[in-house]
């Protein structure tokens, strides 16, 4: 099968994946019943799960680390990270550095896994539901990951990525009862997921572009600040590889600080971002910029 048949979803041919939808519904319903089972503590708890699985795990491994390789780590401090990942309920590292490859390289285009130009359901939550991109195994997946395939430690967090999931459920019930396990599980979970989703769908369709890049992104001030600095999704698509999204010193990207923490305490290094004293700047009306090639970028 060529390897575009394989990118390429046809709406025709999508059905409902009823294990995930399956999930997804009693993740809700878990959410939903968090409300009645509401203490200080739980939701405290819930937060800093939050910060752990967003920040450390998607957006600092799974996105800027594995996906991009925007910088580097030991293995324990990657494998850590990537643990961290799993928490949030996006699939293993192969899973989802394959399937982010896939929209960098189709991004708005054919091919593309999640673009509101197939609707705006589909962008946010449909492409999971019904998606084929989402569920191919980890031999196809690996085509598009050589790196990760390599590293058994990714091959096997991937296979069992809901583990750490259910060891953390487990702890939580066990030292907080049902209040601890409803937010620092299923609470946290799933407003994890619609903000994750949210960089998806709406940063391709609302908010300012700083570079005309050739796909729909944007950044976005309000997504920006749910998901510790994903949504300055314009500038990231202008230079993937770069670790810091927040290009000025008012777009808060807490990812980006995560990551400049490790290189102070020495545990991460060859960062790369965007030197804004050498690209060429032009006055911008609306959305129009000038595009910045990619190679400018600088190692920190």
């Amino acid at each position: 099968m060529e390897l575009a048949a394989l990118e390429r979803k046809a709406a025709g041919d999508n059905q409902v994946n009823w294990v995930t939808a399956t999930f997804m519904a009693l993740f809700h319903v878990g959410a939903v019943a968090a409300l009645f089972f509401f203490t200080w503590k739980a939701l405290f708890l819930s937060l800093f799960l939050w910060w752990v699985s967003g920040s450390l795990g998607i957006g600092m491994a799974y996105h800027r680390l594995l996906t991009h390789r925007g910088y580097k780590t030991p293995k324990w401090v990657e494998y850590f990270l990537t643990t961290c990942a799993t928490l949030a309920l996006e699939g293993g590292p192969i899973f989802w550095v394959a399937t982010h490859r896939i929209h960098h390289k189709y991004s708005d285009q054919d091919g593309d896994p999640h673009s509101p130009r197939d609707g705006k359901w589909w962008s946010h939550m449909g492409w999971i539901l019904t998606g084929k991109s989402m569920h191919h195994d980890t031999t196809t997946l690996a085509r598009f990951v050589p790196d990760l395939a390599k590293d058994k430690f990714h091959v096997w967090i991937t296979k069992y990525h809901y583990v750490p999931m259910i060891v953390l459920g487990v702890v939580l019930y066990a030292i907080g009862g049902l209040p601890f396990l409803l937010w620092g599980v299923f609470m946290r979970t799933v407003v994890g997921l619609h903000t994750t989703w949210m960089v998806n769908s709406i940063t391709h369709m609302w908010g300012s572009r700083r570079f005309a890049t050739r796909d729909l992104s944007t950044n976005n001030f309000w997504i920006a600040m749910v998901t510790f600095g994903e949504g300055w999704h314009n500038n990231h698509h202008a230079h993937p590889v770069s670790a810091r999204h927040g290009l000025r010193w008012y777009e808060v990207d807490i990812n980006w600080y995560g990551i400049w923490a490790l290189k102070t305490l020495g545990l991460a290094k060859n960062i790369y971002q965007v030197k804004l004293s050498e690209l060429r700047k032009l006055e911008m009306e609306e959305d129009k910029v000038v595009p910045v090639p990619e190679q400018e970028l600088a190692s920190v």
